[in-house]
């Protein structure tokens, strides 16, 4: 009866709980609305006042601009009527001496002086600078200032006003297309809207299925300056299964609010190296492998110290107890079973493949003397070298002494007559038995496995005096699949070794 109770309390408090924390997390929105208005104010008068300040100087400079060409206008013209009038006074004085001397031959009564003279003033008068002259003024009175007219800037002026808040932006979810690690997300305007200056998008990974959270483990990251209603994410790793999307539109002034976000599915294969898994001479990271040649060695000598100060500690008559304490993993596809030893240097994913499609490259470098790549049984053993047995597929690239390139399986080897690539993706159909190989770069056909699986399969690798990095988060390439469909059938060379 009491278990009945605390069940109905239960029942009772929980959905007081969660709207108790909707309420805070509503608080916490309110407050940074606030401070967000105080900000946002502050930088609206600021901006403001620095637009006035340009227009200001704009003015200004017009104004000296004007002010420049006019005085240059009056100097020019006030040069051409000068010299115009001190030409016509030159000839005018020259006319009335011409004329002064006529009057003074006619009033002589010498007839005989007369007619020499008046063949003289004939001369003067035919050659007199008066007759050269234009009587039209060559500049006119008007100046260009009483041509500006600025009736057509006041009304502009007077039409000022603030740049409207953007609207918001619909996402049109069936264009948004997810493939080959690349997210294009489509969006609308409800009305169009010239004086949009660009867009900002926002994307976040979640593992959260519903409504964004206000709270999530990754952050918004932010795609600035978009011109376009359309943008396209790409070389994402998709480590997630989701990804949460919105975009806002901005002008000159203000960004509008973020559009309804909206979840679209990540679907990929991601996985990390099992270390627990992993030869003590290699060296792993989450998503890479080092050999280091002194692993085993330092193991070793730790294990002999461990020895030593437990047999130094233990009463001179009690029996010495085991000191080589098996390592503390953490769960893994090989649970109880030992990590690999000997000469099989290898590590396996931590992520078993068990149905579907699944894509992942690894990028090894070329002067390892030994590199394998392929899939393996969890009960692959710990002594067992990968395409040794029939519980592992794999590629094998063998750099001691001369150089070989391989695909293995139950101890039968194929030579490849290809280019080693430097990138080599690897493809798996668990569902209908296809492991295929690629060059990561060109997608070029490297080799085909046609094997039914028995058994859930666990990425594997295998390195030798060298290191590789693995590439997980991938979709399923679209070259890959449409390969695939083309080349649905296997090919009889691949056959000895399915």
């Amino acid at each position: 009866m009491g278990d009945y109770n605390k069940e109905m309390l239960r029942k009772i408090v929980t959905p007081l709980a969660v709207k108790n924390e909707e309420i805070q997390n509503f608080i916490y929105v309110l407050k940074q609305t606030l401070q967000n208005v105080e900000a946002n104010s502050e930088k609206a008068l600021k901006d403001l006042d620095l637009e006035y300040t340009s227009l200001y100087f704009i003015l200004d400079q017009l104004k000296e601009d004007m002010i420049a060409k006019i005085k240059q206008e009056r100097a020019s013209k006030t040069y051409e009527l000068q010299n115009q009038l001190c030409t016509c006074n030159k000839a005018l004085e020259s006319s009335e001496e011409l004329l002064e001397f006529a009057d003074q031959t006619l009033g002589k009564a010498n007839c005989e002086g007369l007619d020499q003279a008046a063949k003289q003033i004939k001369d003067s008068v035919t050659m007199a600078p008066a007759f050269r002259l234009s009587l039209k003024a060559k500049a006119s009175d008007n100046m260009s200032h009483l041509m500006v007219d600025f009736s057509q800037e006041r009304k502009i002026l007077h039409s000022l006003k603030f740049l409207p808040v953007p609207d918001m932006p619909e996402i049109d979810v069936s264009e948004c297309v997810v493939a080959d690690n690349c997210v294009t997300v489509v969006w609308r305007m409800p009305e169009e809207d010239n004086k949009i200056d660009h867009y900002v998008l926002e994307h976040r990974k979640t593992n959260h299925e519903g409504a964004p959270r206000l709270k999530e483990d990754n952050p918004w990251m932010v795609m600035e300056g978009i011109k376009e209603k359309e943008f396209t994410l790409s070389a994402m790793k998709f480590d997630t299964k989701y990804i949460n999307v919105r975009v806002r539109a901005c002008n000159k002034a203000v960004a509008g609010e973020f559009s309804e976000p909206i979840i679209l599915e990540t679907t990929a294969f991601s996985f990390n190296l099992d270390a627990v898994t992993a030869h003590q001479n290699l060296k792993v990271e989450e998503h890479s492998v080092e050999w280091d040649a002194s692993g085993g060695k330092v193991q070793e000598i730790k294990a002999r110290g461990k020895e030593n100060r437990s047999r130094t500690a233990s009463p001179a008559n009690s029996p010495a107890r085991s000191v080589i304490q098996s390592p503390k993993r953490l769960p893994s596809g090989r649970q109880s079973r030992d990590r690999f030893t000997a000469e099989s240097y290898t590590v396996l994913g931590d992520t078993l493949i068990d149905s579907g499609q699944h894509y992942w490259e690894v990028t090894f470098e070329k002067e390892s003397k030994g590199f394998l790549v392929g899939v393996a049984y969890r009960s692959l053993g710990k002594f067992d070298q990968l395409g040794k047995t029939n519980s592992s597929w794999c590629l094998h690239l063998n750099n001691w002494l001369q150089l070989s390139f391989t695909a293995k399986h139950n101890n039968k080897a194929k030579v490849l007559d290809i280019i080693v690539p430097e990138r080599i993706g690897v493809y798996c159909n668990y569902d209908e038995g296809h492991l295929v190989f690629y060059n990561a770069r060109t997608k070029q056909l490297i080799h085909s496995f046609k094997a039914k699986f028995t058994q859930p399969v666990l990425p594997a690798f295998m390195v030798w005096c060298g290191s590789f990095v693995v590439h997980t988060g991938l979709q399923v390439p679209s070259v890959v699949k449409s390969l695939q469909k083309r080349n649905s059938g296997t090919s009889s060379s691949n056959a000895s070794l399915t």
